[in-house]
């Protein structure tokens, strides 16, 4: 319609494209943080941003002129926030008096402190600070007295945060109706079934996410004493051995903070131990073709080199390929990366067989927890032959991950792995001595989000998290039989079963119609749904994962959705709506779209009120499709040119 829309043509998320070849692992965005950042400056503006930071600079530098005022030497004479002092020998007394004062000060060495401040930094903390130091002050008279002090040169002189959003919304209430505008155009759990996965795709329920806003948890620096943080290191250790005894694993880190850097911990914990073993050549990653991206991209930057294993017609790994494999491979074989349940959805009818095979040649076993949805309660991968796994806490364990976070993705090992789990030098008690030091800046990574899941498996108990999974499973095959006389479903394992998810394949209708996967999954938006997941892992595919979340009425309105877009497409076929102009691959329509003259070959009516959907309860999308090839042909930067930056 000529209206401006912005898309993502890169991604950062190359692992799926290049695979072995990749270079990075990145899988979590951490963009719930991200979101709440941007809306930080959203409300706030330049203007409000630069007056936080003058105010931050400022107690900093009144604290600190305080204290050379007292005789304290401050080690340099430009800051922002951080602020050092020399203190010779009085270091460690320095900081225990602060701590007795409700200030936490860092110890640098036995002769120097450190102190930051930020936008909550307030006169009562500056005076415990002083009489930390043993010297008194006033604010406001020592901020009548001090000097600016930062250095003009480092100034920031140009104009940022220039777009229209950041200097529209100031008030609270023009703030909370900016965000209610996104919410409506938004398609969420709140408004309907999203049946592409548990990446965050079943219910996040708010009594596990309200305690993320305590400040017991939330307002909790990473690197606070240990003695203050005695109730999230319980919580850190309790959640630790329930998922220990979910999985049949003997030891459990929580460092990891996405299912990518789960995997890059486990495989390094295998790296370990064949070191530790003199086992030095023992560097081949055997991983089937069907696995995530991310699996081979983590077993490059472990340092290891990616065999590919064939999958068999039934979606399962082909045996006689692994066979072959690891024949070849034997004296290097380092471990076997597979997905259980497959990407495929399908159990692997053979994995205990397969894990046996690897043991023997001498390798180890990484079972990818993605689909743990499956598994909970009913089989542990630590106990049919995993000796290693991470667990996406943001899929399974309940903590939200639409849109790519906040994600946490702990890594769980056998014992024989456990000394070459993640540790942090600045936090013992994060991990074993002998470990391959942090994977997360933070010694227990994302713990401000860990209440959720813990709350989570607290609320549910084992009986509740096996009923889970079992529902999960029975939804996806109510799914795969309701949809089977309509679309035929690609993978089935053992009576014609599917796991937690189901994979309708739709290359035969392509081929036969011109309907395509996309047609599909943008005409669901018109009957209110979210599209399933789209080419993956099967290019012309759906995969669909309904989670233990829906009840029996919206699966029933999802397939019954399904089948009319089916419907839809013999009408195509039949030649009743031509292949260019009909309600699918027009879709989705917008209120817009309604508007002034109609020359399509199907009505308003069966644009926007298809079969099921009621004017009442209609979801209006907010945008139209746009031409994807053509965006990713022709690239558009969003960024500054390159000559801006000439000077």
């Amino acid at each position: 319609d000529g209206n401006k829309a912005y898309r993502l043509a890169l991604q950062t998320r190359e692992q799926h494209i290049r695979r072995e070849k990749a270079t990075s692992n990145i899988c979590t965005a951490q963009v719930l943080l991200a979101v709440m950042a941007g809306m930080y400056a959203v409300y706030h503006g330049p203007e409000g941003l630069r007056a936080i930071a003058r105010r931050t600079h400022r107690y900093a530098s009144v604290i600190a002129a305080g204290l050379a005022t007292g005789g304290v030497e401050i080690v340099h004479g430009a800051y922002f926030d951080t602020v050092t002092a020399r203190v010779p020998g009085r270091a460690a007394e320095v900081v225990h008096a602060a701590r007795e004062n409700g200030v936490n000060l860092r110890l640098v060495d036995a002769d120097h402190v450190s102190f930051a401040c930020d936008e909550t930094t307030t006169r009562a903390q500056a005076g415990g600070v002083w009489n930390a130091f043993g010297v008194e002050g006033d604010v406001e008279a020592l901020d009548a007295a001090t000097e600016e002090t930062l250095p003009g040169a480092l100034l920031r002189s140009d104009d940022f945060l220039t777009h229209p959003v950041f200097h529209q919304y100031r008030s609270e209430t023009a703030m909370l109706r900016y965000l209610r505008r996104l919410a409506d155009r938004d398609y969420a759990l709140d408004r309907g079934m999203i049946p592409l996965g548990s990446c965050t795709m079943k219910l996040n329920a708010t009594t596990e996410m309200e305690p993320v806003t305590w400040p017991e948890f939330g307002a909790l620096h990473p690197f606070a004493p240990a003695e203050q943080a005695q109730g999230y290191l319980t919580l850190i250790r309790e959640l630790e051995e329930r998922l220990a005894e979910v999985t049949g694993y003997d030891k459990v880190s929580l460092q990891p903070n996405a299912g990518s850097q789960g995997e890059f911990a486990g495989l390094l914990a295998v790296r370990g131990y064949h070191r530790a073993n003199g086992d030095d050549r023992r560097t081949v990653c055997l991983i089937p073709s069907s696995a995530h991206g991310t699996n081979a991209a983590s077993a490059v930057m472990a340092g290891m080199k990616v065999v590919v294993v064939k999958t068999a017609g039934d979606g399962e790994i082909d045996v006689e390929d692994l066979r072959a494999k690891i024949e070849q491979h034997r004296d290097e074989l380092a471990v076997l990366m597979i997905t259980y349940p497959s990407t495929h959805g399908v159990f692997e009818e053979h994995v205990a067989d397969i894990c046996a095979q690897v043991h023997d040649a001498g390798g180890q076993v990484y079972v990818d927890g993605a689909n743990l949805n499956a598994l909970v309660g009913l089989a542990k991968p630590g106990r049919f032959g995993g000796d290693v796994s991470h667990l996406n806490l943001h899929k399974t364990f309940c903590i939200p991950h639409g849109g790519g976070g906040p994600g946490v993705g702990p890594v769980g090992v056998r014992s024989h792995l456990a000394p070459y789990l993640p540790n942090h030098p600045l936090q013992p008690a994060a991990g074993p001595q002998t470990g391959v030091g942090p994977i997360s800046a933070a010694p227990w990574g994302s713990a401000g989000i860990l209440p959720i899941s813990w709350s989570y498996v607290r609320l549910m108990g084992g009986e509740g998290l096996k009923r889970a999974t079992q529902v999960a499973v029975l939804s996806a095959n109510y799914i795969a039989k309701r949809l089977e006389p309509h679309f035929p479903v690609l993978y089935t394992g053992p009576g014609g079963l599917v796991a937690h998810e189901c994979i309708i394949d739709l290359r035969p209708l392509t081929k036969a119609t011109g309907v395509s996967v996309d047609d599909v999954a943008k005409r669901l938006i018109d009957y209110g749904f979210h599209a399933p997941t789209m080419s993956f892992p099967v290019a012309g595919t759906l995969m669909i994962e309904p989670t233990e979340s829906e009840d029996l009425a919206e699966l029933d309105r999802f397939c019954e959705a399904m089948i009319a877009i089916r419907a839809e497409i013999e009408k195509v076929g039949a030649g009743d709506w031509p292949a260019e102009d009909n309600p699918l691959r027009g879709a989705p329509h917008t209120a817009g779209a309604l508007a002034g003259a109609w020359d399509h070959a199907y009505t308003r009516e069966e644009a926007v009120f298809p079969a099921g959907v009621s004017a009442a309860d209609k979801y209006w999308p907010p945008v139209r499709r746009i031409d994807q090839a053509y965006g990713d042909r022709n690239l558009v930067c969003s960024c500054p040119p390159l000559d801006a930056y000439e000077d």
